[in-house]
């Protein structure tokens, strides 16, 4: 089966709110990627609501006909309390700071077992599918199979930083890390920094890959050539 895409709307809310009112709507967006192909809706809301509102989440969950992923620090109470109200099919946990501009690491599977442990029992007791944010190392993702999460999401920034320089360099961790996902029957995803140049390379080299999330690099594609045509771009690297 082909890598599911899930298109990541942070960006059009980021333009909404530059100006206040709803152009773009990120309620119409979600709707419209569904239709131009995308396999899923991924949302990051962040304290601070700077791009994605806890309302937007409220108002995009019941007109999802894909999959919706809400991504966030489960640190956060109002975070957990969102995704146990709205009920996604899946809940990405990323480590960020508060007022971290974008996701720079993973988790620390082995420092942090026993907290992750006790809130995936939450989000997995509500119904709700769980994946983890890690880097590209062995350790963390072994660790992460004792945390009882289903998924792992390899953070992807080394690889398209270095993707231009040395290719099978930049995948190679990567590759590791997914034998080992799959050896632990961990289920695997991967974003940050995918694009239309480095996405089929990384889709073709890594075994087993479920789903990649991908927001920044495809909205801004549809800056030039249509948001329909940038889904369907996506897509054909991945199918």
């Amino acid at each position: 089966m082909p890598t599911k895409l899930s298109v990541n709307i942070n960006k059009i809310a980021t333009l909404r709110n530059s100006r206040g009112g709803d152009n773009p709507s990120v309620l119409q967006a979600a709707i419209d990627c569904q239709l131009f192909g995308a396999d899923g809706i991924t949302v990051h809301p962040r304290p601070d609501e700077r791009h994605i509102r806890y309302s937007d989440v409220r108002e995009i969950k019941p007109i999802i006909t894909t999959e919706f992923n809400i991504e966030g620090n489960p640190l956060e109470d109002k975070f957990v309390a969102l995704v146990l109200e709205t009920l996604p099919a899946q809940v990405t946990l990323v480590p960020d700071d508060p007022g971290q501009l974008t996701s720079n690491h993973g988790w620390d599977t082995i420092k942090k077992k026993d907290y992750l442990r006790d809130i995936i029992a939450v989000f997995k007791k509500a119904g709700i599918r769980v994946s983890i944010f890690v880097d590209p190392v062995e350790a963390m993702v072994a660790g992460a199979a004792d945390t009882g999460t289903d998924r792992v999401e390899l953070y992807t920034e080394a690889y398209a930083k270095n993707f231009h320089s040395d290719k099978q360099a930049a995948i190679a961790d990567y590759i590791k890390a997914a034998k080992v996902a799959a050896e632990k029957g961990l289920g695997l995803n991967a974003g940050h920094d995918l694009d239309l140049h480095n996405l089929k390379y990384f889709a073709q080299n890594i075994p087993g890959l479920l789903e990649v999330s991908i927001g920044h690099a495809l909205i801004s594609d549809a800056l030039y050539y249509g948001l329909e045509n940038a889904v369907q771009m996506y897509k054909g690297k991945l199918g």
